[in-house]
């Protein structure tokens, strides 16, 4: 049976024999990129080349790509998500089209990997407003089907925008001016599971009671979003990608991918650690596996925990997982040690890993030490609201813990649906209320202290205290609502805003991450960076706060180069060449790939994919507003540029 690196080899192997050329992996942690903190998809760094840009290395290019999705993390517990994946993408800017990549999907799915096409199942786009449907996916899938012995009708189905059309900003109205998107057709693997009907009376490949499962889609990248509409891209583009995790589940037949090969050792780490089965506690187990996993590769990257942008992302996954550890009874500090166990069985697909195992799993046992001591302020915490509360008596207590599920008993008494068991035991509203742990103290517990709910009701059990469940799930899911709409542009990866003013700050980071080598040496190098219409920030690395004659001399040298209107444009060359001349930016050596360099005159020469200004007299001023502190050798600088 393959395994996570064979289905990669495969993959790639396949699509080079089609003519495609494997370009390299980009960063997880973008740069130069404002608008997002992680890599999401393979095709995230490849917008330009969708809007018409030519790439350096053809137009039929294939990868697999390492991402991570924050906004997936409410989502893990179940059977299929995860927050880090393998996405196996190829690409096709201009070149072939629908017929081609349907069909050679499906050859890869039953012939290289040797999928049972009775498994298969598949979606096509049944057409939105004036976006027609997609009769040309219908007939190809209809040929291959009824060549398998199938009937279509059987085998395909269609949905509307909300499931078979992609775009980095999702439905094609919230799709922002010069956006691109297309439909999509997916291929979805059958478990055979017995339905649950609570996800509705019949089954389809995109209910989620867990029998199907989505292993690839082929996004056909042919529209972009104008003021009146859409029109056609200057090229009709193929875009597929597929998560490794979920095709190594297919190919093991198992619905829980994690059960499979690559996620088991690490379960069995963990119940040895914890000395609890992953049978009796699932949601609990695959919340630590994917967090700590997702932490592994983020904190491979160099970030560290911190209270902002990505490493507030990497605080949040670790102390979650800490959290569920503790729950599960880990009584020592364990991170590090599962850590140990991800980075071995990640080491064959990713090696690099291998070379940041020692400094992951000393940040992992720093974080696991702070975080015990916040959740011993938590419990001084609860300690003050549980002072304020009267318990039921013992009896009465012990009569109503008598139904094994406490989560949907708290829960149903603020609902009034165990009126009955309440008559039954005399127990009137007053000792409710008064044994009562509140919906927002309950969230502030969760909030501040890092108490997941689970921990609160235990709490409350041990003191013969009731949870209003209720009321803190609708808080919880307010928050929950807000942090997706703040974090929604952040997060859907991109260049987002091409406006002149966000262009010219794109272009002053070049001169400023050089200014700061002249001043401060050339171990700075960037860390980070969001620019908007407004400001520019930069984060770099370094250990202590620049003096004012430092940020004079900066300043001082980025407007000298505005002064002599630099020209700005890149070269492509090889990797070898961008050493050798000295360019800066994180190089994937893996393969002996072109990269694009950006040229600011001969002063600066960075790896980046644009867009900038043509000459650097453009930006007009700039200044630097303030800087701070970010932890862990690393410092941000705020400025603006244009007519200041």
């Amino acid at each position: 049976m393959l395994t996570a690196s064979q289905i990669i080899e495969k993959y790639i192997e396949f699509f080079e024999k089609r003519g495609h050329t494997r370009i390299s992996n980009s960063p997880l942690i973008p740069q130069n990129d404002p608008t997002t903190l992680f890599t999401s998809s393979g095709m995230q760094p490849l917008v330009p080349f969708f809007l018409g840009e030519e790439h350096p290395q053809g137009k039929k290019l294939v990868n697999v790509q390492n991402c991570f999705r924050a906004q997936d993390i409410d989502e893990v517990g179940d059977n299929r998500h995860t927050t880090f994946f393998r996405m196996l993408g190829n690409w096709s800017l201009g070149d072939y089209f629908k017929k081609e990549q349907i069909n050679w999907y499906w050859e890869f799915l039953t012939k290289a990997i040797g999928l049972s096409p009775e498994k298969l199942y598949v979606s096509v786009f049944e057409g939105y407003k004036n976006i027609p449907r997609d009769n040309e996916s219908e007939e190809i899938w209809t040929e291959i089907l009824k060549k398998e012995g199938f009937s279509p009708k059987e085998k395909i189905y269609f949905y509307g925008a909300d499931k078979n059309w992609w775009s980095r900003a999702g439905l094609p109205e919230a799709m922002p001016k010069g956006e691109p998107g297309g439909p999509d057709s997916e291929v979805f693997y059958d478990f055979g599971t017995v339905h649950d009907k609570k996800f509705g009376e019949e089954c389809n490949p995109n209910c989620q009671c867990g029998r199907f499962l989505e292993i690839g889609n082929s996004v056909f990248m042919e529209y972009q979003k104008t003021e009146d509409g859409f029109k056609p891209l200057p090229n009709k583009n193929v875009d597929f990608g597929g998560g490794l995790e979920r095709l190594l589940a297919a190919i093991e037949n198992q619905a829980d991918i994690f059960k499979t090969s690559l996620f088991s050792p690490i379960v069995s780490e963990i119940e040895k650690t914890t000395g609890k089965s992953y049978k009796e506690n699932v949601k609990a187990i695959r919340i630590i596996v994917d967090h700590l996993i997702a932490s592994v590769f983020i904190s491979g990257s160099g970030v560290t925990p911190s209270n902002k942008e990505q490493g507030y992302v990497l605080r949040r996954l670790l102390r979650r997982a800490i959290r569920y550890g503790k729950q599960l009874g880990a009584t020592e500090i364990f991170t590090a040690k599962i850590a140990s166990a991800i980075i071995d069985n990640y080491s064959d697909s990713d090696p690099q890993i291998i070379d940041s195992k020692k400094t992951i799993m000393e940040l992992f046992t720093e974080e696991e030490k702070k975080f015990n001591q916040v959740i011993q302020e938590g419990l001084k915490v609860s300690k003050d609201i549980i002072s304020n509360l009267t318990p039921i008596e013992p009896e009465k207590y012990s009569k109503l813990m008598q139904d094994p599920d406490k989560s949907e008993l708290f829960r149903n008494i603020y609902r009034g649906k165990n009126t009955n068991l309440i008559k039954e035991i005399d127990l009137p509203k007053s000792a409710i209320s008064g044994a009562t742990i509140s919906g927002p103290q309950a969230f502030d517990l969760y909030q501040s202290s890092g108490f997941p709910i689970e921990m609160v009701i235990e709490l409350a059990q041990d003191q013969r205290l009731l949870v209003d469940i209720e009321s803190f799930e609708k808080k919880l899911k307010k928050h929950q609502e807000q942090s997706r709409i703040g974090g929604a542009k952040k997060f859907q990866g991109g260049l987002a805003d091409h406006s002149d003013k966000t262009v010219m700050g794109h272009t002053a980071t070049h001169l400023l991450h050089q200014a700061l080598r002249d001043v401060l040496g050339d171990k700075v190098f960037q860390t980070g960076s969001n620019i908007t219409s407004e400001r520019i920030r930069f984060d770099f690395s370094y250990d202590r706060k620049l003096t004012d004659e430092e940020i004079l001399e900066v300043e001082e040298i980025v407007n000298e180069k505005i002064e002599q209107n630099l020209s700005v444009h890149f070269e492509i060359m090889t990797l070898s060449k961008a050493k050798e001349i000295g360019a800066i930016g994180l190089f994937d050596e893996k393969y002996e790939n072109d990269v694009k360099i950006y040229f600011v005159g001969d002063y600066s020469k960075e790896f980046c994919g644009g867009p900038h200004v043509e000459f650097t007299g453009k930006l007009k001023r700039f200044k630097i507003i303030k800087q701070e502190n970010i932890g862990h050798g690393q410092r941000r600088i705020y400025a603006s540029v244009g007519a200041l």
